[in-house]
C-alpha cells in the first residue's frame, strides 16, 4: 500500500515522484516500459521562460528553474554531493532569440518587456558578440541568461533515484514493465491502479503519463483531450570545438509553439551539448503516433539551421530521432486534483515544455497531496476545464 502512485517514469513523473518522497510520502512509480522510454527520452532537455507568454505557463516556468537550479545545485553538484550540472548535465546556458527583420525585432523587444523577466535586448552589430558563427544578416535578438538545458533522461533517472535514497521521511519503489489496464476504487473514490502484473493499492493516484495522458484519463472514465505533436531532432557528428554556445532560435519557434494548427510547422532551434554534437530543430505536426521518418522535414530543419549557422553546412548530421510532445488544446499542462474523481490527480500535457516544468510540477502536487498551500494558483491547470466527450 503506497500513499501515492505515480503512474509514468518520464521526468514529469520522476519530479512527482521525487518531491512526494521528500515530503515524506511512501511513492510507487509504475511505467510499461523503461525509465524516460517515451517523450521524455526523445526531447532536447530546454528549460526555457524565453518562449511563455506572460501568464500562468511562465510562473510555473519562473518557478521551475529556480528548482532545476537548486536541484543541479551549487557550482553543478547533486544533492548526493556529485558533480557535473547534478548529475544530468545542468547547463545554465543562457538562449538567444534572434529576429530575422526590424519588425521581429520589434516584436521580441515588446514580449520581453511583458514577460517580466531577465533580458538583455542585442543589437544586429553585438550578435556575434554571443555567438560569433551567427550568420550576418540578423536584424538583432533578446538573451535571456535564465533559459538552460539538462540532459532529460539523466535528470528523469536522477530523480527516481534521489527519491528512492530518501533523504526525506518517505521512500519510493519502481515498478516498470508493468502496464496500467485500469483503476480500482472504493465507492467513488480512486484507490489504486490495475496493471498487467496484478493490482497496486494507493490513496492517492497521479497521472503523469504524458502523451499518454488522455489514455490513461480514459481508463478512470475522465475526460483529457491530449494529443500527440509531432517533433523531429537532428544530431550531428560531435564537434573538436563548440560551435554554438548557448541555445538559439528564431521568432518563429514563439509562434509554433503557440498554434494551433494540425500541420507542419518548422523553425530553427539550434544548441551544443556537452557531447560535442549539436541538436537540430524544431518541427510540429499532428499526426497520431506516426513514427515514420520524413526526409523532407529533416531536410527543411538543416536548411534552417545553416541559414543560421552556415558554418554547419561542412558538419555531418548523423541520426535523427523523433518524439511526440502532449498537446493540449489551450497549451497549458493539466495539474492537480481531479474533482471529477477523488483520489485522481494528473501532471501531463505539457506539451514540448515538460522537461523544463516537470520541477515545479512536482512540487506544487506534493504540497497539495500534504495538504500545504500550493506556492502557484494551479486553477488555470485544473483537470475539468475542458468540455466533456464521451467515453
Amino acid at each position: 500500500m503506497s500513499d501515492v502512485i505515480v503512474v509514468g517514469a518520464g521526468v514529469v513523473g520522476a519530479a512527482c515522484a521525487y518531491y512526494a518522497a521528500r515530503a515524506g510520502l511512501d511513492v510507487t512509480v509504475v511505467d510499461r516500459g523503461p525509465v524516460a522510454g517515451g517523450t521524455t527520452g526523445s526531447g532536447e532537455g530546454n528549460v526555457l521562460v524565453s518562449d511563455k507568454e506572460p501568464g500562468p505557463e511562465l510562473d510555473l516556468a519562473v518557478l521551475s528553474n529556480r528548482l532545476w537550479r537548486s536541484l543541479a545545485g551549487p557550482s553543478g553538484s547533486s544533492p548526493d554531493g556529485s558533480t557535473g550540472g547534478g548529475g544530468f548535465e545542468f547547463e545554465a546556458k543562457g538562449g538567444l532569440v534572434v529576429a530575422e527583420t526590424d519588425e521581429v525585432r520589434r516584436v521580441l523587444a515588446e514580449l520581453a518587456a511583458k514577460q517580466g523577466v531577465e533580458h538583455t535586448l542585442v543589437a544586429a552589430e553585438s550578435l556575434r558578440d554571443y555567438e560569433p558563427h551567427l550568420a550576418g544578416d540578423l536584424a538583432g535578438g533578446v538573451y535571456y541568461p535564465q533559459d538552460a538545458q539538462v540532459q532529460p533522461m539523466l535528470a528523469a533517472a536522477r530523480l527516481l533515484r534521489h527519491g528512492a535514497d530518501s533523504f526525506g521521511h518517505g521512500t519510493l519503489r519502481l515498478r516498470l514493465g508493468a502496464e496500467v489496464t485500469g483503476f480500482t476504487r472504493s465507492g467513488e473514490r480512486v484507490t489504486g491502479v490495475r496493471t498487467s502484473h496484478g493490482d497496486i493499492r494507493g490513496d492517492a493516484v497521479i497521472n503523469a503519463a504524458g502523451t499518454w495522458g488522455g489514455e490513461v484519463a480514459a481508463l478512470a472514465g475522465v475526460h483529457l483531450p491530449i494529443l500527440p505533436r509531432r517533433g523531429f531532432i537532428l544530431v550531428t557528428e560531435p564537434l573538436a570545438e563548440p560551435l554554438i554556445r548557448h541555445k538559439v532560435y528564431t521568432a518563429a519557434y514563439v509562434t509554433n509553439v503557440a498554434s494551433d494548427s494540425a500541420g507542419l510547422e518548422t523553425s530553427a532551434v539550434v544548441e551544443g551539448t556537452p557531447a560535442g554534437t549539436v541538436l537540430i530543430g524544431a518541427s510540429r505536426e499532428r499526426v497520431g503516433f506516426d513514427r515514420t521518418t520524413s526526409v523532407p522535414v529533416l531536410a527543411r530543419l538543416a536548411e534552417q539551421a545553416v541559414a543560421l549557422f552556415p558554418a554547419l553546412r561542412d558538419v555531418r548530421a548523423i541520426r535523427s530521432y523523433c518524439g511526440f510532445r502532449p498537446y493540449c488544446p489551450d497549451h497549458l499542462p493539466v495539474i492537480g486534483a481531479d474533482p471529477r474523481l477523488p483520489g485522481l490527480y494528473h501532471a501531463c500535457g505539457h506539451e514540448g515544455a515538460g522537461i523544463g516544468l516537470a520541477p515545479a510540477t512536482g512540487h506544487l502536487l506534493a504540497q497539495v497531496l500534504t495538504g500545504a498551500e500550493p506556492d502557484l494558483d494551479l486553477s488555470p491547470f485544473r483537470p475539468d476545464r475542458f468540455a466533456e466527450e464521451s467515453l
